[in-house]
């Protein structure tokens, strides 16, 4: 029986480790720093190995670590007594060929990633958690320790937000060349 508890151990522990990149792309996107998004994903690994034994439900793993992240988060934002500030975000790498193609995609990331910045912090936490991280609602509020009431209404305010943040810069009209 001992050594299935810890053949089941390792395993749990490697999908931990697997979770790395999620794990830093959400703190990225609640955050806005590369160096502090690494810290709180390195953090949160470190936390959920070195508690392992909580973990009551091996199938929600997922949702155990990603609510050790938002401790991370607001243990951060508590040491530091401020909101994070929004700063201009750094270009990501783009598939797409050509300068062209490059150009546009990076256009729409920095607004997306602009206007997700705009939100405020628990729209934001949400909005990632729910769109990005595919997450139930209800796991959702199992993460962010908040009534799903909660989660229902800040997402419904971050979508419309967005919405409209998003809205006048597709209204604006495209040059043409004319010949």
């Amino acid at each position: 029986m001992q050594w299935l508890q810890s053949r089941v151990q390792r395993e749990l522990a490697g999908q931990i480790e697997a979770s790395r990149g999620r794990l830093y792309r959400l703190a990225f996107a609640w955050c806005h720093d590369t160096t502090l998004a690494d810290d709180l994903a390195q953090e949160t690994l470190s936390r959920g190995l070195a508690r392992l034994e909580q973990l009551r439900e091996p199938e929600r793993l997922m949702s155990w670590l990603f609510a050790i992240l938002n401790r991370c988060w607001i243990d951060h934002l508590r040491r530091r007594h401020e909101e994070v500030d929004d700063e201009v975000l750094a270009e990501m790498p783009s598939d797409l060929p050509g300068p062209e193609g490059y150009a546009e995609r990076q256009e729409a990331v920095i607004r997306v990633r602009t206007a997700i910045a705009a939100l405020p912090l628990g729209q934001r936490q949400v909005v990632t958690l729910v769109d990005l991280e595919e997450f139930s609602y209800a796991e959702v509020a199992d993460i962010m320790a908040i009534p799903i009431g909660t989660v229902m209404s800040r997402l419904c305010r971050a979508r419309e937000a967005l919405r409209g943040l998003l809205k006048p810069a597709a209204a604006e009209p495209r040059l043409r060349s004319v010949k």
